[in-house]
């Protein structure tokens, strides 16, 4: 897979507002560097994977930092299930250097890249932290929302129900593809015709 730079980017995303990805849709290919400057690939962290999770995260959300546990235990009980996770930061004023510190010292043990001008964010349509989409090995959208439904006491766990059916092959059912996603919202640089306000 080519590694893109950073401008190229820019210029595949750039009508992201206009044509974000769709449920069961092939996503595109994007590259991203983490708090380190190394690049990675969406194609290339997703090759020959069951299942590819995008987490958006943020240092400075209470409601992200809730969820830690949790998403660790999940890397954990689906990399020998062979899924890959990616997480992505958009927020504009959370810096590399705090980006990295906030990963070692929550544990995470996958890519945590920075999206400088949210163009990820947007084509995803993401608007939350934490937020998660959930790709199969086509890189087809198969599900995105919460990761479950409580940041204190959840009692339906929404990601890994959609795991476990895209692992075994099955459709997820049409009202449990998206979810409503309880979290901070992504600060965004501003442009024209977008905020930061979720509507």
């Amino acid at each position: 897979v080519t590694v893109l730079s950073i401008g190229t980017i820019g210029t595949a995303f750039a009508n992201a507002e206009e044509e974000k990805v769709k449920l069961d849709a092939v996503v595109k290919d994007f590259t991203l560097k983490d708090a380190e400057g190394k690049d990675f690939t969406l194609y290339k962290l997703s090759e020959e994977k069951q299942a590819t999770v995008v987490l958006f995260l943020a240092t400075q959300c209470p409601i992200a930092t809730d969820y830690t546990d949790r998403i660790v235990n999940l890397v954990k009980a689906y990399d020998e299930k062979n899924v890959q996770f990616i997480g992505i930061n958009s927020n504009k004023q959370e810096k590399l250097e705090e980006i990295l510190a906030y990963s070692k010292k929550q544990g995470f043990e996958f890519p945590v890249l920075k999206d400088p001008e949210n163009k990820v964010a947007d084509y995803f349509g993401a608007r939350r932290t934490p937020e998660v989409f959930l790709l199969d090995a086509k890189r087809i959208l198969r599900y995105t929302g919460a990761i479950d439904n409580s940041p204190k006491e959840p009692t339906k766990h929404y990601l890994k129900d959609a795991l476990d059916l895209v692992i075994a092959g099955k459709d997820i059912p049409k009202p449990s593809k998206k979810t409503r996603v309880i979290g901070c919202t992504i600060k965004r640089v501003r442009k024209t015709g977008v905020n930061d306000r979720t509507p």
